[in-house]
């Protein structure tokens, strides 16, 4: 179900074939699909082993290592295609991290562990899904961390706890985030964090990942735990750039991951206009169509024009992304924040469209109002991109 509204972006040759291809890919898992997958919680196995089959969980990486070799703005088409194709937010994410926790590596690693692995995350055989950053004290002040990794020889011997750590249960390995300097050690709380290449299945041999499922009420096809890490043993070698410099490691790739998680945002918010639009164009009450009511009309086309509105800036900031890293950052939490409020309004629009079927699973509305309120907190709370906005676009006292 695409509409003709959708198609109001200028894109690239390159851009074209993105949508093109992953149109056709998602075409075979309609939205019944993953309606099924949400209600009964499963992982939808068929629907990324059928993208890393065609190599696309190594869009980002370089053809050199046999992946794709595309960027942020062909990234930013495919995963809006994937989430307004019916799989919505929580369906392009069980997707998004095996495509980015490659950035890292990428730009980062040994050649050696590039040279290993990166082949086999472009072929679909290693599933680089989770990335273990937030920790239960720590919250969005991720420098705050206390999960420490100390040398130890030719390892390094993990201790610490995280928390909405995704996706480690269908992953072959993780990037972890751990404090190889003690915060009161450094000049700068951002230093002293390093970054850790996990092989989850050896992990488990060398030391203990204990894991706690949380019990969440949204992106039931994503399970999130809380992971404990007890002496758990990482050889030196899977050391990811270098120590200490970790966290500025991730900020390198970290706005224009934010771009792609705003056209996902579009993509939800898209997919609510069009079953909306559907069902006001088909349900009669009193004889009358009920789209043809100013109180149901009205909030659609507010939500489009709030959705058309994200979606170019989404689009145009993705193709600047050569800029200073300050003028990209703007543009990302802009990006950010105007898609996640756009597709709650749509979202909701479509709830309220529906009336009593709106909270009928077989409606599916539901499940894209749930997946909206979620975007409006990850990765970032709306607040924190306005406090972003606010201090380094406006001049205005930092506020945290």
């Amino acid at each position: 179900m695409v509409t003709q509204w959708r198609n109001n972006i200028s894109l690239t040759e390159t851009q074209e074939s993105v949508r093109t291809e992953i149109s056709a890919l998602c075409s075979d898992f309609d939205e019944a699909y993953w309606r099924q997958k949400d209600a009964e919680g499963e992982y939808p196995f068929d629907f990324v082993e059928t993208l890393a089959a065609e190599g696309w969980l190594g869009t980002l990486v370089p053809e050199e290592y046999g992946g794709k070799g595309l960027g942020t703005e062909e990234t930013v088409v495919m995963m809006n295609e994937i989430a307004a194709s019916g799989a919505g937010f929580s369906g392009a994410q069980t997707v998004h991290a095996a495509i980015y926790n490659s950035s890292p590596l990428v730009a980062y690693a040994s050649e050696e562990m590039k040279q290993d692995l990166l082949p086999r995350v472009a072929s679909g055989d290693a599933w680089i899904q989770c990335f273990s950053l937030t920790e239960p004290k720590a919250g969005s002040d991720s420098t705050a961390m206390t999960t420490e990794a100390v040398r130890d020889g030719d390892e390094y011997v993990v201790n610490g706890e995280k928390l909405w750590t995704s996706r480690i249960d269908v992953s072959d390995y993780l990037v972890l985030a751990a404090r190889t300097t003690p915060r009161e050690d450094v000049e700068k709380k951002t230093q002293g964090v390093s970054l850790f290449l996990v092989d989850i299945e050896a992990g488990r041999e060398n030391g203990s990942i204990e894991l706690e499922e949380i019990d969440k009420t949204v992106s039931g096809v994503v399970h999130s735990f809380r992971v404990t890490y007890d002496d758990l043993r990482i050889p030196a070698s899977n050391l990811i750039g270098e120590e200490g410099r970790g966290f500025y490691h991730v900020l390198d790739g970290l706005n224009e991951e934010r771009l792609v998680i705003a056209a996902e945002c579009v993509g939800l918010g898209e997919l609510a206009i069009e079953k909306g639009v559907e069902y006001a164009n088909e349900r009669e009450v009193f004889g009358r169509k009920i789209g043809q009511n100013q109180g149901l009309q009205h909030p659609l086309a507010d939500a489009y024009a709030q959705i058309q509105g994200a979606k170019q800036v989404t689009f145009n900031a993705a193709q600047q992304t050569d800029a200073d890293r300050k003028t990209v950052g703007a543009q990302a939490n802009t990006a950010k924040y105007l898609s996640a409020e756009a597709a709650f309004a749509a979202a909701d629009a479509a709830v309220q469209v529906h009336g009593g079927r709106g909270v009928d699973r077989e409606y599916d509305v539901e499940r894209y109002f749930r997946e909206a309120r979620l975007t409006r907190l990850v990765p970032i709370t709306q607040e924190l991109a306005l406090n972003y906005l606010g201090e380094n676009v406006l001049g205005l006292p930092r506020s945290y």
